[in-house]
């Protein structure tokens, strides 16, 4: 018997022609699909009842694959990365191909037939039967066959993927919220702030061919704007098939630098103590704690990708896809608070107001260990975001600020999906190492990393729905405490060059949820 996974209400599809879906078994199994929606009309006419009863049983009968869209809904579910090199195909291009329509890879044009996965190269994409049922309610419901290995699969992301216009200067973020504020386009797409005078996107002198090659070049971007749209500009390319490769396999691959560089106006508000802003209650401090949050965050996204793809020269290319994203999304992150912090408060634009730089400890301190970083940065940091996201939500709501409430609601949907990555990923660095799942020996890695790497008690309360989505069950961290001592000061010295003695804070100024409940405590 088949097994069918909700995926959503027909009409909530009708926004997008694209969807990233995310499914995880109880094994622990991770799968990426695509759900294509190729009619242009919400009233599609029934595919049986057009072809008659008869003629579509015997091909049912003839063709297994005949399953697929059933419904006349034109709705197809294919593997998210081609089996070629494994590209992302959530940007391939759909064309009529005879009696089928094929998706085309934009790396090297392989082409998939949406309902067969076939390719006239020889390969073939794995594909899942799409049908639309009408539930109880009355109400369409979108479901999907699920993969064959692994049990109890379940939806951990439904992700519209956009496809819009880009350019250099300007490429359209995933569903941004529809905020009031004028300096944002009706579009929904994020007005660009300046650029840097007399420098481009795009380098004149020896542009970056490869993705290791942008990463280490966003890395070295001091300017918080130009990061931005570097990173938007080289996710595009990634996706579209316009870089010359990925570049982790190269003997020649860049190294990332010991710590990312900053402009010169957040250098001079560095403060080595992130409670010496705490006089200043109102919510442009929180909304700049918060932006340099994110600012961070799309470094970190980076520095995994460079820092330990050339270590791991046979991982999956799908980390380089969930990296991406993640980098992308807090590139959107940092855009929606830099905006929102301009409406309220336009005298004091980002840079202006005391930043820290406590998150980059922790980078440092898991700079020899893929599975340390993924532990420590995305398994405890993101995963602490989740836990205060919603009280941070909440005291915007209440203070009558909806826009930021609509630009955070995104934000915190968005960082579910990013501890999925570290969840997703952990596994398998844990798998490589011969780790068995099955006897708790993931988690019991996990708890280890933590405790080597991490200073002080892993804090709740918790937000033990959004963690559970993200595959972070409760063994994983309750009753865990870190016990890394040591400090080693002179690995900061390029980041603290105007504070080089700088105090020890304490173990909580380096949780990134204490640094976001600081922030919001103090602000609202």
């Amino acid at each position: 018997m088949v097994e069918l996974l909700e995926i959503a209400p027909l009409d909530q599809l009708f926004s997008h022609f694209r969807y990233q879906l995310t499914l995880r078994s109880t094994e622990g199994n991770y799968r990426s699909l695509i759900l294509f929606r190729l009619s242009t009309s919400q009233d599609v006419p029934n595919y049986d009842q057009e072809r008659g009863e008869e003629e579509t049983q015997l091909e049912k009968e003839s063709d297994p694959s005949a399953r697929l869209n059933t419904n006349g809904r034109q709705l197809y579910a294919m593997e998210a990365t081609c089996p070629h090199l494994g590209a992302e195909l959530s940007h391939a291009e759909i064309e009529d191909c005879g009696d089928s329509v094929v998706a085309v890879c934009p790396w090297h044009r392989y082409d998939f037939d949406l309902r067969t996965g076939k390719s006239e190269t020889g390969l073939k994409a794995c594909t899942f039967a799409v049908y639309v049922n009408v539930d109880d309610r009355g109400v369409e419901m979108v479901s999907l066959e699920t993969p064959n290995e692994g049990s109890g699969w379940r939806l951990v992301e439904l992700r519209p993927v956009s496809e819009g216009i880009s350019c250099v200067m300007l490429l359209e973020f995933a569903d941004p919220p529809r905020l009031s504020s004028p300096s944002i386009k009706k579009d929904t797409q994020i007005e660009c702030t300046p650029l840097v005078e007399d420098e481009p996107v795009v380098p004149l002198e020896n542009p970056p061919k490869t993705l290791m090659q942008w990463g280490v070049l966003i890395l070295n971007t001091p300017n918080p704007t130009l990061k931005v749209e570097r990173t938007r500009h080289a996710v595009h390319l990634f996706r579209t098939g316009k870089l010359k490769s990925i570049g982790h396999k190269s003997a020649n691959a860049p190294r990332p630098p010991e710590v990312p560089s900053r402009d010169a106006s957040w250098m001079r508000n560095l403060e080595t103590d992130p409670t010496k802003v705490k006089h200043r209650k109102n919510k442009a401090v929180m909304l700049h704690a918060l932006a340099n949050i994110e600012q961070w965050a799309i470094d970190l996204a980076w520095d995994i990708m460079v820092r330990f793809g050339p270590l791991h020269p046979d991982i999956p290319p799908a980390f380089f896809h969930d990296f991406t994203k993640m980098a992308l999304d807090e590139a959107k992150h940092f855009s929606f608070l830099t905006t929102r912090l301009s409406a309220i408060s336009p005298s004091t634009p980002y840079g202006s107001m005391p930043v820290q730089a406590s998150l980059w400890e922790s980078a440092t301190t898991t700079s020899h260990s893929l599975r340390a970083r993924l532990a420590i940065i995305h398994l405890v940091h993101e995963a602490r975001g989740l836990d205060v996201n919603p009280g941070t939500i909440d005291r915007f709501r209440r203070a009558g600020d909806i826009d930021t409430v609509k630009a955070m609601e995104v934000i915190h949907s968005d960082e579910v999906t990013h501890v999925t990555s570290g969840h997703r990923w952990f596994m398998w660095i844990c798998e490589q190492q011969g780790i068995n799942p099955e006897d708790g020996g993931v988690v019991r890695a996990f708890r280890e990393e933590v405790k080597k790497n991490f200073r002080g008690e892993i804090k709740g309360p918790f937000n033990v729905e959004a963690r559970e989505t993200a595959g972070m069950t409760r063994d994983f961290y309750e009753n865990l405490r870190g016990e890394f001592t040591e400090f080693y000061p002179e690995r900061f010295d390029l980041l603290f060059q105007i504070h080089p003695h700088r105090e020890t804070t304490n173990e909580s100024s380096y949780n990134i949820g204490y640094l976001i409940t600081y922030a919001v405590s103090s602000a609202v």
